[in-house]
């Protein structure tokens, strides 16, 4: 770790191997400020804020890059969303300090039930029949954001910048220089994208990404309604594309109701009481009167891959590497996935004395990462379109497929598992 430069000169990176044990280090008091960091991670939402919580308890420092103000997205009105958290990622949560101040808001998913379009056969899957803990929780975004924040203001290996944005990432064989705003300069071993399924920082490393349009848009909100909704899951799926009802309290649930963009613009026009006319259309009754509390977000759907989640010294993780359907709601799951593997392959590397943003300590992440995440999008976009039509024969075949599968126990545990995050070579943190 180099120490203080003298005034006007030009301070190097440590040399590789050379890992913090204390927060990112001033290395020039006067303006412009110059910081020293193990890792540079490049936007502080779910995914980076959490990689740079779990870093900080293997002891690795990190600077945060975000380029939103907190007070900002955790108003209620930023962002209608809320995020399935799987029993793994609960662990990852948890091992990191995140949990706790999520808990309270979180809602358990201890049964979900698949059913499609008026067919009264369907698929139920029990968390009792696979352990003694839910399949995952349910916790509104602006809760989890909160979390994050916290988690990395009190973290003293975490220096978090916001809003701030990266002006220029240089990378090469000697580590990495990023030029922030207000010509701030942070020194790194590696950089992290984190910047989500827009990235910039992928962008300008010339990493290529595939994917397409489903031509649907999901409405979200949080709904109230008279009954229990029991910690049950429901996904039922409509030629349009899946509509769920998703656990927070006992009356109370998030919605993400999927339609054709035109369709879904019309009905975002609504005046209320319209619009909870047609939203006690798709939700039924079984749960009693139903109506939106909030407002009402839209987002368009599709589906896109980055060609490598690796380069010269650079990860990437979360929606700059993968970006798929809600239909299983394991988006984020898999973010945290990437966070978990990350930090394992980067502290190992730490107690190795190896460089952080070495080629081949990159190239594990990347093998771990690969058939997971496509195994994830594969299934994801397979389920999106099989169900998300009204052919007769397809229709008839899903149908009598929920009813099988929902007679045979072993199948169930199988898909339950992978629901629970619990199938694949989990990282340390998602471990039991």
């Amino acid at each position: 770790m180099t120490g203080r430069t003298s005034k006007g000169a030009d301070p190097q990176p440590a040399a590789p191997g050379v890992h913090r044990t204390a927060a990112p280090e001033v290395l020039r008091t006067d303006a412009p400020e110059v910081l020293r960091t193990d890792v540079l991670i490049i936007g502080g939402g779910f995914v980076g804020g959490t990689l740079a919580c779990a870093l900080g308890r293997a002891g690795l420092s990190s600077v945060v890059v975000e380029a939103s103000r907190p007070e900002t997205v955790l108003d209620a009105g930023f962002d209608g969303r809320a995020s399935a958290i799987s029993l793994t990622s609960r662990r990852l949560l948890e091992r990191v300090g995140l949990w706790a101040d999520m808990a309270p808001h979180a809602g358990p998913m201890c049964h979900i039930r698949v059913s499609d379009a008026d067919s009264r056969l369907f698929l139920h899957y029990d968390y009792r029949d696979v352990g003694a803990e839910p399949f995952g929780h349910m916790v509104e975004n602006r809760h989890l954001r909160r979390a994050v924040i916290n988690g990395m203001q009190a973290e003293p290996l975490v220096r978090l910048l916001a809003p701030a944005r990266v002006r220029r990432l240089d990378r090469d064989r000697g580590g990495v220089e990023a030029i922030i705003d207000n010509d701030m300069r942070v020194f790194a071993d590696l950089a992290v994208a984190a910047d989500g399924r827009n990235s910039q920082v992928r962008d300008e490393a010339g990493i290529r990404v595939t994917g397409w349009s489903y031509r649907q848009t999901a409405i979200v909100g949080a709904v109230e309604h008279e009954g229990d909704n029991g910690c049950v899951a429901h996904e039922h799926f409509l030629p349009a594309g899946p509509f769920a009802i998703l656990p927070l309290e006992a009356h109370r649930s998030s919605i993400v109701w999927t339609e054709q963009p035109r369709v879904a613009a019309m009905i975002m026009a609504l005046d209320e009481d319209a619009f909870n006319d047609e939203l006690a259309r798709r939700f039924g009754d079984f749960l009693g009167p139903v109506r939106l509390v909030g407002p009402r977000w839209s987002y368009p759907l599709s589906l896109q891959w980055a060609e490598r989640s690796v380069d010269e010294r650079l990860a990437l993780v979360g929606d700059a590497v993968h970006a798929m359907h809600p239909i299983a709601g394991q988006g984020l799951n898999m973010g945290f996935r990437d966070v978990a593997a990350l930090t394992d392959v980067l502290s190992d590397a730490a107690g190795r004395g190896r460089d952080l943003g070495d080629r081949r300590v990159l190239a594990d992440y990347e093998r771990w990462r690969r058939f997971d995440n496509a195994a994830m999008m594969a299934a994801t976009d397979g389920l999106t379109r099989l169900f998300s039509n009204d052919v007769a024969p397809l229709r008839l075949a899903r149908d009598v497929g929920l009813a099988v599968v929902d007679r045979l126990p072993a199948v169930k545990r199988l898909f339950m598992r992978h629901a629970m995050g619990l199938i694949g070579d989990l990282p340390s943190l998602m471990r039991e």
